[in-house]
């Protein structure tokens, strides 16, 4: 098992205010898996994202990912954790305007340690695969919002992380050029070492999932069965 959610609670506000994004919510994600997570807007999608990824602590629960409880972590740990292991596609990208696309796609690698040619030649491998190799001396701000969302999911691969979490990765993507990705993304990453969690309203590439659950409210209401 590559991550275990147990009974996470997370709330923003304080009494009589307190507003409950995840209540007790546990799942269990294995090697080999594309685990989807669906539900409607404010369902608590994103805010479970964001915990599994060590980016926000919950207020109860625990979070193991590879045998390690991440939110017992010091910060150094927790920031290696995730440089190391973890790969993440946001909805706003957090791309830097002021390096070029290719650039942007090769910094995980840098911060790897791995060497600046090396790095650059992995990242024009990947920018080709997602149609931006003519991009790559661009900064980011000069390309579309479906040109900046391939970006971000070039950088999040690129590393090929044990753990990708891609939250809404097809927003801004036509149909087409959204499954050629998630399918380049599915056949790249997944293997019995990773697994990849994807937060989605896109039913366009549900056939790509290998089990699909659903949030509302906070909670997981349905674990279906495998679905590929």
């Amino acid at each position: 098992m590559i991550l275990t959610v147990d009974r996470v609670t997370k709330w923003f506000g304080e009494e009589p205010a307190r507003t409950y994004a995840l209540r007790e919510v546990s799942l269990e994600v294995d090697h080999e898996e594309m685990l989807y997570i669906v539900g409607p807007s404010g369902s608590g999608k994103t805010t479970l994202l964001s915990v599994i990824s060590g980016i926000l602590r919950p207020n109860a629960g625990t979070v193991t990912v590879e045998g390690r409880e991440i939110w017992n972590l010091s910060a150094d740990e927790l920031a290696d954790f995730r440089l190391r292991t973890l790969g993440f596609v946001f909805q706003d990208y957090h791309l830097f305007p002021r390096l070029t696309t290719l650039e942007n796609v090769a910094v995980p690698l840098v911060l790897r340690h791995v060497r600046w040619r090396e790095s650059l030649r992995k990242a024009r491998e990947v920018l080709e695969v997602v149609g931006l190799a003519d991009k790559g001396e661009l900064p980011p701000p000069r390309l579309s919002g479906g040109e900046q969302q391939r970006i971000a999911i070039a950088r999040a691969i690129v590393a090929e992380p044990d753990l990708l979490v891609l939250d809404e990765p097809t927003a801004s993507l036509d149909g087409d050029t959204g499954k050629r990705i998630v399918g380049f993304v599915k056949s790249r990453i997944l293997n019995e070492h990773r697994a990849i969690i994807v937060v989605t309203h896109d039913d366009r590439i549900y056939p790509y999932a290998t089990r699909i659950i659903h949030m509302e409210d906070g909670r997981i209401v349905d674990r279906a069965e495998s679905v590929a």
